[in-house]
């Protein structure tokens, strides 16, 4: 992170709350001067701006609640997200920060790229494709749906990338050898967005079955890109970020290492995201010298997802690593429940045909406790569990 980001700030936000009436009011209510900013800690006197508050400001004064620090002449797109929440998009280069991704991969000049994402209302679609322009390669606007066309839009095109879901990048794959042959599929990299559930397990399989490479980034509608992959552990974050993890009801900054809320303040102001809190829950891989973040973990689930088992939170993203680190292991549940007066946590663990079921009991504890610093009570082998069956369940209050 740049050692002149908090300067930056406090000039864009000083100029930012002149133009914009609800930012300004924001500060005023807060008792912050953003001319002041010199540091996370000055940064941090200002409260953490929820999603759900920049909803309920622009329902009372649409469509931006006065947060718009420039002239809507210089607004190139207004995205909608589900709420709906209004997203003013200036003309920019690179996909809002996303071709740092594209080139990252390895993917530029010489690939043909089919992006699969939805192209109205919300920015994903448009931000991949200007970002994988923007790094050199050719982009195929796919959109959603059409499998059929799709996968002959692959082989006939010579497809080399894709960006889409998980799932229905295993449509488009399955599809393209189901109907042209194994040989017909050239795909060497995939950009995947991310789900809950054995998320990483599903990538570690893909990249095995069907011959690629995947990359994902970290990106909101409000911010553009956040953080990336970039062959390292988690996520690198965008240098034009102060990235933050906070306790999510004080807002305050935790220790290195354990999971927080993402808050984010990003460098420019036209559209001013500062101490703005995701509701996504991640913890830092690797810090500045200040606290902020560097390299972030993927993300542990949404805020309020994670179960407190005995003062220590657990989070979705904790029985996903389980089944990653449990050799034979397809699936997993934790359960958490209060008996005598503790909180109890038991595991059920799906398996491979022919796994060996003791070794991936002590696999599956080991790495529970690894990712937590608790024990779990019970480790049982099931046959299977119901579809879509969430992660985590809490039935401590039943």
């Amino acid at each position: 992170m740049s050692d002149d980001i908090y300067k930056d700030i406090a000039q864009a936000y000083a100029a930012a709350a002149e133009k914009a009436p609800g930012l300004k009011s924001r500060f005023t209510a807060a008792g912050f001067d953003p001319a002041a900013v010199t540091s996370v800690a000055d940064l941090s006197r200002l409260p953490v701006m929820k999603k759900e508050e920049l909803l309920k400001i622009q329902r009372e004064n649409p469509p931006f609640g006065g947060f718009l620090a420039s002239d809507l002449k210089d607004i190139g797109r207004i995205y909608v997200s589900p709420g709906p929440i209004f997203e003013p998009a200036l003309s920019g280069e690179g996909g809002h920060g996303l071709d740092l991704l594209f080139k990252a991969a390895g993917v530029g000049p010489g690939d043909i790229i089919l992006n699969t994402w939805m192209y109205h209302l919300v920015p994903a679609g448009l931000l991949f494709d200007e970002a994988a322009q923007a790094a050199g390669a050719t982009v195929i606007p796919g959109g959603v749906g059409n499998t059929e066309l799709q996968a002959q839009i692959i082989v006939e095109t010579g497809v080399t990338s894709i960006c889409a879901s998980t799932a229905f990048f295993l449509t488009l794959a399955d599809k393209v050898i189901e109907t042209y042959g194994r040989d017909a599929w050239k795909v060497k990299t995939a950009f995947l967005g991310g789900e809950m559930g054995d998320w990483m397990a599903k990538r570690r399989r893909i990249e095995a079955e069907y011959g690629v490479s995947t990359w994902a980034a970290y990106a909101t509608a409000d911010l553009g890109l956040v953080a990336y992959e970039d062959g390292g552990e988690g996520y690198l974050v965008h240098p034009d970020r102060v990235v933050q993890i906070c306790d999510p009801v004080s807002g305050e900054q935790v220790a290195h290492g354990e999971p927080g809320e993402v808050v984010v303040t990003a460098r420019d102001a036209t559209w001013p995201m500062i101490r703005f809190g995701t509701g996504d829950s991640a913890f830092a891989l690797e810090s500045n010298a200040d606290g902020t973040v560097s390299r972030i973990s993927a993300l542990q689930g949404r805020v309020g997802a994670a179960v407190k088992v005995r003062e220590i939170f657990v989070y979705p993203r904790v029985v996903e690593e389980v089944v990653i680190g449990t050799p034979g292991a397809k699936a997993a549940q934790a359960v958490v429940t209060r008996e005598n007066d503790r909180d109890m946590i038991r595991l059920s663990l799906v398996l491979e045909d022919g796994a060996d079921a003791s070794a991936a009991e002590a696999a599956a504890a080991k790495n529970f406790k690894l990712h937590t610093r608790i024990r779990v009570d019970e480790v049982n082998i099931v046959s299977e569990l119901p579809e879509n069956a969430e992660l985590i369940v809490n039935q401590k209050d039943r």
